[in-house]
């Protein structure tokens, strides 16, 4: 493990009788960036997330974690971590301020943290309340105060905007955001709000069936946003090769129809070469491909 790295995993692996959940996954997390580990559901997000904490064994590798390798007894590294998995959780019978001050004492948070915690979630309202009457995005804003309350090193985060409002997905990215720019906090954190993702990550792994595909950066990231025009026309065959004659050098079959790379401003070219040649054009549109788009392709389209 890198002395710059937060989490590190070789070879990682897990499996639940003959499901593989994990297989073979190496991360490494660099301390202070915010990492977005992407996948659909089931493909091993949170049982990965589980085996960095400590909370279930691996099956086969190895997890460092803040420098420290994680096995049976490990307890020490995880008063540096803040953690939320799977979904929001409180003593429902508690207030928000009870439930806070329990997780103050376990963490030995100072006493202005639970005060400071509520300010930073924006829960002065329902403080008082009991956690389980709370709505859900509410319980959700409980659930970050506690991973926050002792100012962690690394937060693990599984679903952070869930049940969130999108004011409120804003105020989470925004915390985060500063959090990991002006106190050096690392934040590792599983989404399938993707284009959120592609907002506030510095780097995103693709997990898909257990297996890390790809990783991607900022600037690798805004390299895979592309433009393209989706063309559909009677004999594809016959069109793709007329397109490529006229000069269009990148040309990708897909879902049905033709995409036309670097020909954003080209399109009534691409309607003349065809409309001449005699084939009927059903459509021609300008396509900015995203994350989300990305995503789909990589991990198989739509399920």
């Amino acid at each position: 493990m890198s002395t710059s790295d937060a989490i590190a995993t070789h070879a990682l692996g897990k499996h639940f009788g003959d499901l593989v959940a994990v297989d073979a996954l190496d991360l490494s997390v660099r301390r202070g960036e915010i990492y977005g580990f992407l996948g659909r559901n089931g493909a091993g997000k949170t049982t990965t997330i589980r085996m960095l904490l400590g909370l279930i064994r691996p099956g086969a590798g190895e997890v460092d974690v803040l420098g420290r390798r994680v096995g049976p007894g490990t307890r020490d590294v995880f008063a540096r971590v803040g953690y939320l998995v799977e979904s929001a959780s409180a003593y429902p019978d508690l207030t928000v301020r009870e439930n806070l001050e329990i997780q103050r004492r376990l963490t030995g948070a100072p006493r202005t943290a639970v005060a400071d915690a509520i300010a930073r979630m924006r829960l002065e309202s329902c403080a008082e309340r009991r956690a389980g009457r709370l709505s859900l995005g509410n319980k959700q804003r409980v659930s970050l105060a506690r991973a926050l309350l002792h100012r962690p090193e690394l937060l693990i985060l599984d679903e952070p905007a869930n049940a969130l409002d999108p004011a409120g997905i804003v105020e989470v990215r925004e915390l985060l955001r500063a959090l990991a720019d002006e106190q050096g906090v690392t934040v590792f954190m599983s989404s399938h709000i993707l284009a959120e993702v592609a907002h506030l990550a510095d780097r995103i792994g693709i997990v898909h069936e257990g297996r890390l595909l790809e990783e991607l950066d900022r600037e690798q990231l805004r390299a895979k946003e592309r433009l393209y025009v989706a063309v559909r026309a009677s004999q594809p065959d016959r069109a793709a090769s007329l397109l490529a004659a006229a000069g269009f050098a990148h040309i990708e079959r897909a879902d049905g129809e033709l995409r036309v790379f670097d020909a954003e401003r080209r399109t009534a070219e691409i309607a003349r070469a065809l409309v001449g040649a005699g084939l009927d054009l059903t459509e021609l549109s300008a396509v900015h491909e995203d994350l989300e788009a990305h995503f789909l392709r990589l991990t198989g389209g739509l399920q």
